[in-house]
């Protein structure tokens, strides 16, 4: 049986990953830098790992994978892609295959900026964005009300709507973020699936957020949202997944984030027949081309409880390690 490694077992992208890969035949290791992530307790083995910053992150990820006859990694927290993406010459040496994209590819992903130069010169629409370590000297500030939220990074956290330069001036570190048009228009989030260079499927998927993450999600069929996410895979060719962040106005697709990455909303969409995981998986280990056959349909995402042991609660803080039969929700 092939073993596929998911780190960020205690995030959402993580445990989206997990829940993709369920109804196949792969073993799970899930992987989280705390004993206390939920999605460590949904696999037959887990193992705590340092953080993606550490100097042991990959040696370490490298030494669960040959204890485990690890064949594939996917990552699953944003600050782990660049450094998985440099290493994998040491990965592939190592008989593992990291799901990640070029380190050019996640460079851009990660900078908002940097996302908004490379597709408006590529011709992709995109909101209009300053980069406000530019500000004030050289910036134009987009007209109010305006999104203002990191540079770097793919979490939700600290995106604000200004209305006003009394609320811009409030903000602390203004030269770490970047100021983006607020395009007034639905909201969507693209599943895409990017192999030898050629996007194999897209899935769209309107939604609706909740303090920052989607709440409920809708699998559509637009052939002009799908055309665009298909020109961004073309523009930039990541490799395996990749999510598309967009808004439309007057029906113009406006693309305004992207994570070279599994999603949040991954295991969403696999309920609607779309399962980025899976595709990739049986692709590297049969040669099998990708294959999806999506369904409309509404995704509503609510709390599952999940009741552990304490004792293998404290075995996996203690001892790094945990081999037991998976939990189940309720």
């Amino acid at each position: 049986m092939t073993a596929i490694a998911v780190s960020g077992a205690g995030g959402a992208v993580g445990q989206s990953i997990i829940k993709a890969l369920a109804p196949g035949s792969y073993r799970v290791v899930a992987l989280d830098s705390s004993p206390l992530g939920a999605g460590m307790y949904t696999t037959g083995t887990a193992y705590t790992i340092p953080m993606a910053r550490s100097f042991d992150f990959v040696n370490r990820v490298l030494e669960i994978c040959s204890a485990e006859g690890v064949d594939i990694f996917f990552p699953g927290l944003d600050p782990e892609l660049a450094v998985v993406s440099d290493a994998v010459d040491e990965f592939l040496a190592a008989g593992v295959y990291p799901v990640v994209s070029s380190p050019e590819v996640v460079a851009i992903a990660d900078n908002k900026y940097r996302t908004y130069t490379a597709l408006r010169a590529g011709g992709i629409p995109v909101p209009y964005t300053v980069d406000m370590a530019d500000y004030p000297a050289d910036a134009i500030l987009p007209a109010y009300p305006f999104i203002l939220k990191r540079r770097e990074g793919g979490c939700s956290a600290d995106v604000y709507a200004i209305r006003s330069r009394a609320e811009l001036d409030a903000i602390d570190n203004l030269c770490d973020f970047v100021a983006q048009e607020y395009i007034d228009g639905a909201d969507y989030t693209c599943g895409s699936v990017t192999l030898d260079d050629k996007c194999q499927g897209v899935i769209v998927m309107r939604r609706t957020l909740r303090h920052g993450d989607t709440h409920k999600c809708f699998s559509v069929r637009d052939e002009g949202i799908e055309a665009c996410v298909r020109d961004v895979m073309e523009l930039i060719k990541p490799h395996g997944p990749c999510n598309v962040q967009l808004r439309v106005r007057d029906g113009v697709p406006y693309v305004f984030e992207i994570n070279a990455r599994c999603s949040g909303t991954t295991a969403a969409r696999a309920l609607c027949g779309f399962n980025e995981p899976l595709m990739i998986a049986d692709w590297l280990t049969q040669g099998t081309a990708p294959q999806y056959e999506i369904r409309e349909a509404t995704v509503l995402r609510y709390w599952q409880e999940l009741l552990v042991d304490n004792e293998d609660v404290a075995e996996l803080g203690e001892r790094g390690v945990l081999h037991r039969g998976g939990y189940r929700t309720m």
